[in-house]
């Protein structure tokens, strides 16, 4: 387990620029370095519900302005202002090719050359797990960000969580409606130790004052062992009161589903996006989000840290108490 964060009296204030704080980790994140006292400034794209109803907020100011241009960035953003420390949630909406490098990697490579300009010393990056075992084009960017960052010299403190409970969360109405629990396979085939957000965010702002997570790549999940889809459902149907039932999906549908549209897409450019979006299904039906072990390469539990104190329980019962459904968007399977 990893420390208890240090209090707020303990930490030093810093001037921090922010990406991301609109999405629902980052809004939590930016909670948290409100909590200890940090100044914020935060970048969005656009002037979001979030952003509008955080601008009368003590200690955060709200900019706008398009990530992907450098010229706004630098002019919109930073301002030639001096700031201590970047923090970023910022990712691709859909993790497909195109967004992918665009915002994964060139955004924050925009944000880097603005921070170095800016007297920035420290930038805390939200990454993610899967990125030790790349794949997808939205690994591969954000990978080749990691590697800019660690060259760049600044302080780098790199944040590679598990798995989020909001994707573990889509099936909550189907079950209410009846239906069973989808699982891929005999659903053991991965295995994960779920963050909730307040403590990801807790985690991530800690990161500023904490020299242990300087210069470090730091997978991180949540309390507890780690859980499979197949015990993921039978506590949803222990919460509702409902006898377990579960229909099992083979992978293999989704190279039929991925072969059909890489096909297609030849004709209709469109579908490539969807392709890609299949491999990323596939992709998660079947890699496990945990540390993977360099010595049997196998995922291992046991080396994976955990910090926190919300379990996917704790998230699941308050889900169902409060009669809420969670919508994943662009990034649902089922």
């Amino acid at each position: 387990m990893h420390p208890a964060p240090s209090s707020p009296s303990a930490i030093a204030p810093q001037r921090v620029f922010m990406l991301g704080a609109t999405g629902t980790i980052g809004q939590a994140t930016l909670k948290a370095l409100l909590r200890h006292g940090h100044e914020v400034v935060c970048f969005s794209r656009q002037k979001s519900q979030a952003a509008q109803e955080q601008e009368q907020v003590a200690g955060v100011t709200w900019r706008y302005g398009d990530v992907n241009k450098p010229s706004d960035v630098a002019s919109l953003g930073f301002q030639g202002e001096h700031f201590d420390v970047v923090v970023s949630c910022m990712a691709s909406r859909t993790g497909a090719p195109a967004d992918a490098w665009a915002i994964d990697h060139q955004a924050h490579l925009n944000v880097l050359q603005a921070a170095q300009a800016a007297g920035v010393q420290h930038f805390v990056l939200l990454s993610a797990i899967c990125v030790q075992k790349p794949l997808l084009a939205f690994q591969h960017a954000k990978l080749a960000f990691e590697q800019a960052l660690m060259a760049s010299g600044l302080r780098y403190s790199i944040v590679r969580p598990t798995a989020f409970f909001k994707s573990l969360s889509g099936q909550i109405q189907r079950l209410r409606q009846g239906k069973p629990f989808l699982l891929f396979g005999h659903g053991e085939l991965t295995a994960c130790k779920p963050i909730s957000d307040d403590d990801l965010g807790d985690y991530l702002a800690g990161c500023i004052n904490d020299s242990a997570r300087h210069n470090q790549v730091l997978p991180i999940g949540g309390p507890g062992p780690a859980i499979t889809p197949l015990a993921q459902g039978q506590m949803l149907f222990d919460l509702l009161g409902q006898p377990p039932k579960f229909k099992r999906v083979p992978v293999g549908l989704f190279d039929v589903i991925i072969a059909v549209l890489s096909t297609l897409g030849s004709v209709v450019p469109t579908l490539l996006a969807k392709a890609e979006l299949a491999r990323i299904g596939r992709y998660y039906a079947t890699e496990s989000m945990l540390v993977l072990n360099p010595n049997t390469g196998l995922y291992d539990e046991a080396l994976t840290p955990s910090h926190g104190h919300t379990t996917l329980r704790d998230h699941y019962a308050q889900l169902i108490q409060q009669d809420q459904s969670v919508n994943l968007g662009d990034h649902a399977v089922f």
